[in-house]
């Protein structure tokens, strides 16, 4: 098994994150994705997308896409439970997970590719002013979030789930996309603060 791994980038981290709340491990493929090798051979003949992470078992099975891997990593091992227990559980925990990968993730990911400098060559066309719409987008989603957590921990409920992580690296991207948290977003303050002090934020 290997995990070809892209380092800092966003989908990456939420693999090697669930990891460590799991505390597992998989042996890394560090791939360099400034220097665009995830578009090259040893990426791209696994993964036609050329995109990261990608796993790929002793018997040769390859898994991309971040939550499919951990949706791996969670059939064989269970506990503690990160997609959610039991049939209302794990749909919740779905239900969230979608909410923020769709709402934030992949709008903070549209800003920062349409917008940034250093990702003109990445994002072909890049479309500023398509990068610019989404800001307002992800400061409406976390005011419904907001919402929905001043009544309880985490974002599918009482429990850290992978749609935490999810959110965790989500706000995190935020700071490169430039996206400012508004003051009054108080439980979504308190909710990133606490996901970022779990020892897994930093994997």
């Amino acid at each position: 098994m290997k995990l070809f791994d892209g380092g800092k980038a966003p989908n990456p981290r939420r693999v090697r994150i669930y990891l460590a709340e799991k505390g597992l491990s998989a042996p890394l493929e560090p791939v360099d994705m400034g220097a665009m090798e995830h578009r090259q051979q040893p990426v791209a003949s696994r993964n036609p997308l050329r995109r990261l992470p990608v796993l790929e078992l002793d018997d040769g099975t390859v898994i991309a896409e971040s939550i499919a891997i951990c949706r791996y990593f969670e059939e064989l091992n269970p506990d503690p439970p990160l997609f959610g227990s039991g049939a209302v559980g794990k749909a919740v925990v779905e239900m969230w997970q979608r909410r923020l990968e769709i709402n934030l993730f992949l709008v903070v990911a549209n800003a920062f590719r349409h917008t940034h400098p250093a990702m003109k060559d990445w994002e072909v066309p890049q479309l500023p002013e398509w990068g610019e719409i989404n800001r307002p987008k992800a400061i409406e989603f976390l005011r419904i979030l907001d919402t929905e957590l001043a009544s309880r921990q985490f974002a599918a409920g009482d429990d850290f789930s992978v749609a935490d992580i999810t959110g965790l690296v989500a706000m995190d991207f935020m700071k490169p996309a430039r996206i400012a948290v508004p003051d009054e977003l108080v439980n979504v303050r308190r909710w990133h603060a606490e996901l970022r002090a779990r020892p897994s934020a930093d994997a």
